[in-house]
């Protein structure tokens, strides 16, 4: 902790807020105050909007290999100080230690895959149908950037949004989550170290976003927004870029169904409802929030998911052993309460978990729901906690229609040994993402996104540098 940076980044530099204010980081596993950072106000967005202005067009002329060497290079520093970063992620966020050394190594893949694409931007040329004109087309840059990341994936969403960007030679701001300020602070101090040119990347840690985006947003100066949150915040944001028409791409929320069809094998099932389920204890927009089993094989998958659930250790996260850490604060863990409590007065039976422990910290034991009403507010309500609530179908028209009865659309789950079905049954998920036999769809190699109310654009794979660049169209007189 005392390594790490507590300042604003901005132009390069290590800041304090222009009016001096701090906030405080709390360790959600004892309700401790961890450290204070600075806390920004309008000021200090202008002073960053500023700097990301101004180093805009020397980066954006910057050459691509020394744009994906800087990655590469950042790409090393982070999986050298895995142990460090992911005890500081721990503190700050609470996951176990053993899952935040994996996000550890899925944040510095992101910038070692955008190192790669870095030098694969393309344009193209040729006649037009009439003959009178060659077409030439370039990619550049969008311009500067605001990237807004949430507090469950402090790392990886980071260097998900800045590893195009850099990539594309776009110049940011990046506004993390007030709860987990640490780990983009030092995710800006080793890109430092790594080379990234000042101003290229600001980092403004703040507990008044909305004094700090909202002008940033309606400025015309930021030309994209990124974001990731609730949908209600990106509605939000969508409204405040639409006045300088912002380019915006937005990963919100999710309401994932998982799907156990009768001839699934239940060990392949029971393991992905594990991993789609607990991974960052339910706090995920990936999260299975909604389980149709098939009546035929119901109680024997609830029985084996209340087995693994029960069994799993829960506790601050930097304790050998412990499988489960504390929910990131006690509004969160309040919410998932108040919607265990509403399933269970509507009928829903506890199989495991549902009781909040006594003592100090953000725990909540794993879960697992069965007879689940479909009125029940856990249905439509994205739970981000480590709670299974399970419902039946015997029809395979009436799940698809019940699993699609959401306005969100990020991912799904399927579990079946039939190809036929698989097939049919993922293209007609209203999804972006399909997990199949499959517990865990994120990669960086694939593109992350949903359809409907979760989201615009993709983030990862081939097309996640598309949104970072714009095509311009050269017209040429063929002589």
């Amino acid at each position: 902790m005392t390594d790490t940076p507590t300042q604003l980044f901005i132009g390069g530099a290590w800041v304090d807020a222009a009016d001096g204010a701090t906030m405080a980081v709390d360790d959600p596993a004892t309700g401790e105050i961890l450290c204070h950072v600075a806390d920004a106000g309008a000021k200090d967005a202008r002073l960053a909007e500023d700097a990301a202005a101004q180093a805009q067009e020397e980066w954006a002329r910057t050459a691509p290999r020394a744009r994906s060497e800087i990655l590469r290079r950042a790409y090393e520093i982070i999986l050298d100080r895995t142990d460090e970063l992911a005890h500081l992620m721990t503190s700050e966020m609470g996951k176990p230690l053993a899952e935040a050394r994996g996000e550890v190594a899925y944040a510095a893949e992101f910038f070692r895959w955008f190192s790669e694409e870095a030098v694969r931007v393309e344009g193209g040329n040729g006649v037009l149908p009439d003959g009178r004109n060659r077409m030439l087309l370039s990619r550049r840059p969008v311009g500067p950037c605001l990237l807004i990341t949430p507090w469950n994936f402090p790392l990886a969403m980071g260097t998900r949004k800045i590893g195009p960007a850099i990539a594309a030679g776009c110049t940011m701001i990046l506004k993390p989550a007030p709860q987990t300020p640490l780990s983009s602070l030092a995710l800006a101090a080793i890109l430092k170290e790594a080379g990234l040119p000042d101003g290229v990347l600001n980092v403004v840690t703040t507990s008044r976003a909305g004094e700090v985006c909202e002008p940033l947003l309606r400025g015309g100066r930021i030309r994209k927004l990124s974001f990731t949150g609730s949908t209600a915040v990106g509605r939000l944001l969508l409204a405040q870029s639409a006045e300088a028409v912002v380019r915006t791409s937005m990963e919100l929320g999710g309401n994932a169904p998982f799907i156990v069809f009768e001839d699934a094998d239940l060990d392949k099932a029971v393991d992905g409802a594990m991993v789609a389920k607990m991974r960052n204890m339910g706090e995920a927009c990936t999260a299975a929030n909604r389980f149709f089993v098939h009546t035929s094989v119901a109680e024997e998958f609830g029985r084996r998911l209340a087995e693994r659930m029960g069994a799993l250790v829960v506790g601050p996260g930097t304790r050998d052993g412990v499988d489960v850490g504390p929910l990131i604060d006690r509004v969160g863990r309040a919410k998932v309460e108040e919607l265990v409590a509403d399933a269970v007065e509507r009928g829903a039976r506890v199989l495991v978990g549902g009781r909040t422990p006594e003592g100090r910290g953000c725990f909540y034991p794993p879960t697992v729901l069965t007879d689940v009403a479909s009125d029940s507010r856990l249905m439509d309500t994205e739970i981000f906690g480590p709670v299974a609530a399970i419902l039946t179908f015997d029809d395979e028209d009436e799940v698809i229609r019940r699993a699609n009865d959401t306005p969100w659309g990020l991912v799904g789950y399927v579990f079946t040994e039939g190809l036929d079905r698989a097939l049919s049954v993922s293209e007609r998920l209203e999804v972006g993402m399909v997990g199949l036999n499959t517990g865990l769809v994120s990669n960086p190699a694939a593109p992350f996104g949903g359809v409907k109310q979760s989201g615009l654009g993709r983030e990862g794979g081939r097309v996640g540098i598309d949104e970072f660049l714009e095509y311009q169209y050269l017209a040429v007189p063929v002589r």
